[in-house]
């Protein structure tokens, strides 16, 4: 259905919202350069939805109260945290502008109250291999990009608990890893959508963009990846993104479990603690004798953890020279 819109927003954003309702078939019948112009052109013209930009002068809460009055939907288009809590003081939903307009047109026609609840959630890939250096990280920066060129909101999250390498790889400064921060607040109960927003890193790729958590920048930090919290990050984060794609540690040993009586951290628990959160994993594995030797002997290990049914095995540096 055609959808008429209102929007109020910096020229910029103005043009590219106007440019993309018209693309998805939609028609804008109102531009205004503030709230109170807005108002005034509601009373004459008829419209479905208004988008305006989270901050004056192009929010207000003389335009909230217009609009209820008139019964008109209103969404703030957003980029961060900061801008969606703007929006929500005044009870005002929030989409993120890089999320496409498919996301905008989700909110116009979903009951705000039960927008969240209605929706899908996202689903977990993890991405696991056997010792050495397979191709881990490669391959999950590659399914994460991949993803996201298909329009799927992505997340890439670094669990690797003894070498985490997605920073790194991407030329990402991690001072402060976010995987861990978005670790401390399930333990204090505060990680929302706004908060997994505020502590990822934004990568913009030439096909879509993802928000990555980067992973512990020392590898003695592994005992703030415990298997409860990295659970309830990887839940929080269904509801944060279509796609949340991890990259794990090799090991899967949970001799320590048996050897000791005492309760503590385990090293391998965040390995552990995502593929038992997993929807797919994919194993990859050198294309060469080692490579593959290693895969078959911690297979058994791996279907132990997760069902066999959402494993894909994918086999990486395939060549001549190696494989023979």
């Amino acid at each position: 259905a055609v959808t008429v819109f209102a929007i109020s927003a910096p020229l910029e954003r103005e043009d590219a919202l106007a440019d993309l309702a018209h693309r998805h078939g939609h028609r804008v019948a109102v531009r205004a350069a503030r709230a109170s112009e807005l108002v005034e052109r509601l009373a004459h013209v008829e419209v479905d939805a208004v988008l305006v930009a989270p901050e004056p002068p192009h929010l207000d809460g003389d335009l909230v109260r217009a609009c209820d009055a008139a019964g008109v939907r209103v969404v703030a288009v957003v980029d961060d945290a900061a801008q969606a809590g703007a929006a929500r003081a005044l009870g005002v939903e929030s989409v993120r502008f890089a999320d496409g307009f498919p996301a905008i047109e989700w909110a116009i026609v979903t009951p705000h109250a039960a927008a969240r609840e209605s929706r899908p959630r996202g689903r977990v890939l993890v991405v696991w291999g056997p010792a050495g250096a397979p191709g881990r990280t490669t391959a999950a920066i590659g399914l994460a990009t991949e993803l996201a060129g298909r329009g799927q909101r992505v997340a890439l999250v670094d669990a690797d608990s003894h070498a985490a390498s997605i920073a790194p790889a991407l030329g990402l400064l991690d001072e402060a890893p976010g995987f861990a921060a978005a670790a401390r607040l399930v333990r204090t109960s505060s990680l929302t959508v706004d908060e997994l927003d505020r502590v990822a890193q934004p990568l913009q790729t030439s096909v879509g963009d993802v928000a990555v958590l980067t992973g512990i920048t020392r590898a003695g930090r592994w005992p703030e990846l415990a298997a409860d919290r990295v659970a309830g990050v990887l839940d929080a984060c269904r509801d944060w993104m279509d796609w949340t794609v991890v990259d794990v540690a090799a090991s899967l040993e949970r001799d320590e479990e048996i050897s000791s009586d005492v309760f503590g951290p385990r090293r391998n628990a965040a390995t552990i603690a995502a593929l038992r959160a997993a929807d797919r994993v994919v194993a990859v594995t050198g294309g060469d004798p080692i490579g593959m030797t290693r895969l078959l002997r911690a297979y058994p290990d791996l279907v132990d953890v997760v069902p066999s049914d959402r494993v894909a095995v994918v086999v990486n540096k395939v060549r001549t020279g190696g494989s023979g």
